[in-house]
C-alpha cells in the first residue's frame, strides 16, 4: 500500500481529515458541505485516504474510567539485552496485552514506554507480577502513576 506524502494532500483533503478526526460519525453529506464539495467527489477523496492508509481505521473513543479503568500507569522497560531477538519477543507479548494501550521502542536509557490501564493498584500488581516481570529480557522496571489527566488527543495536528 503506498503512502500519500503530505504535498500530495490537497487542501480540501486536509479540512476532510481534520472534520473526521474531531467526529469519525459525520455523515457524508455533512462533510462535503464543510468542505464545498458535492457527496460523490467527497467520498472519492475519503475512499482514497482510505486506500493509501493515510485513513487507517475508524474507532469509537471510549472514556477509561467511564468503563472502570481509571487508572493510567506509565512504564519504562529497561531490557538486559538489546538484540532483535529479545526486541522481538518483547513487543510480540506486549502486543497480546490488552492492558497496554501503547508502546514505544525508545532513544535514551529506557528501551520502552508503555501506557498501561487498569482498575486500580492491585490489579496493576498483578499485571506486574503475572506479566512483565515474567519476560526474560527485562532487567528492570519503573512505573509511574498518572494523578491526571492534563491533555488527551487522539486529532494529529494536521495543518
Amino acid at each position: 500500500m503506498a503512502k500519500i506524502t503530505k504535498s500530495a494532500v490537497d487542501p480540501i483533503d486536509r479540512k476532510i481529515l481534520v472534520l473526521l478526526q474531531k467526529d469519525g460519525r459525520l455523515s457524508l453529506s455533512e462533510i462535503s458541505q464543510q468542505v464545498g464539495l458535492s457527496a460523490s467527489p467527497c467520498l472519492r477523496r475519503i475512499r482514497r485516504l482510505e486506500t493509501v492508509g493515510v485513513i487507517s481505521r475508524y474507532v469509537a473513543v471510549l472514556d477509561q474510567t467511564s468503563i472502570g479503568l481509571p487508572v493510567s500507569v506509565f512504564v519504562s522497560i529497561k531490557l538486559d539485552r538489546q538484540r532483535e531477538d529479545a526486541l522481538e519477543k518483547f513487543s510480540k507479548a506486549i502486543g497480546r496485552w490488552p492492558e497496554v494501550l501503547e508502546c514505544y521502542l525508545m532513544t535514551g536509557p529506557r528501551d520502552y514506554l508503555l501506557r498501561v490501564v487498569v482498575a486500580d493498584v492491585a490489579a496493576y500488581e498483578v499485571f506486574l507480577k503475572q506479566k512483565l516481570t515474567r519476560l526474560d529480557a527485562v532487567a528492570s522496571i519503573e512505573s509511574s502513576f498518572a494523578l491526571e489527566q492534563v491533555k488527551y488527543t487522539n486529532v494529529l495536528p494536521f495543518p
